[in-house]
């Protein structure tokens, strides 16, 4: 019996963008391109304050040890394997780490042809040319019974979320407004039907919401 969830976990604006105007590969080199960074550290702000979060990334010490912390950090361990697209892949490949954040196998869902990217503490990157459903076939077959999380970006969420392969997710509302960007949410199947199953505020000014997508 299949006890695995296939599941996203995403910060999102208050506006129902998950990346600003201007975050891309063509413009990673160029912070002031339509100020997408800026805009990005608005909304990873709260983030980026997490001891789990800063010590995974390996960006400093110290940092929060709360409730987001420790949200933070179950998210992780819950995560058996990954799956994600070309641009979250190549807009992380130059500032990840040499120690990749991730310590599972992630799939790259891609036109590329490459090799397997072997990575030291256990992340190693297998990049998948036939669809979505190969990606999860694979990410099934060394999940061993774990959770596949769907890590991004929005374009490969809604792929998921449409053909009916998503059980859960969680997103963190934060207050902040792109006004244009990646919306989460575009050319949704109007079909698909969700509950809120908990809603955690936040000191942080953030609102965590949890859904289960009916089957």
């Amino acid at each position: 019996m299949q006890t695995s969830k296939v599941f996203f976990d995403m910060v999102m604006s208050l506006d129902g963008f998950t990346a600003p105007e201007g975050m891309d590969p063509a413009h990673m080199n160029d912070p002031e391109y339509k100020q997408w960074s800026k805009k990005w550290m608005g909304l990873m702000h709260y983030v980026f304050q997490q001891e789990f979060f800063r010590e995974n990334l390996k960006i400093g010490e110290g940092g929060e040890t709360g409730r987001e912390n420790s949200m933070q950090e179950k998210t992780f361990q819950r995560t058996s394997v990954s799956i994600m697209g070309k641009i979250m892949f190549s807009c992380g490949e130059p500032s990840w780490p040499e120690e990749a954040p991730f310590h599972t196998p992630v799939f790259v869902l891609t036109k590329e042809v490459r090799q397997p990217w072997v990575r030291p503490g256990g992340t190693t990157f297998y990049f998948v040319n036939d669809g979505t459903e190969s990606a999860l076939r694979q990410a099934r077959e060394v999940a061993d019974n774990g959770n596949i999380r769907i890590a991004g970006g929005a374009n490969v969420v809604q792929q998921y979320l449409n053909a009916g392969l998503i059980d859960e997710f969680t997103i963190h509302y934060v207050p902040v407004l792109f006004g244009q960007g990646t919306p989460l949410f575009a050319n949704m199947n109007p079909d698909i039907k969700v509950k809120i199953r908990e809603t955690v505020s936040s000191s942080q000014n953030v609102l965590h919401v949890t859904y289960d997508v009916e089957k």
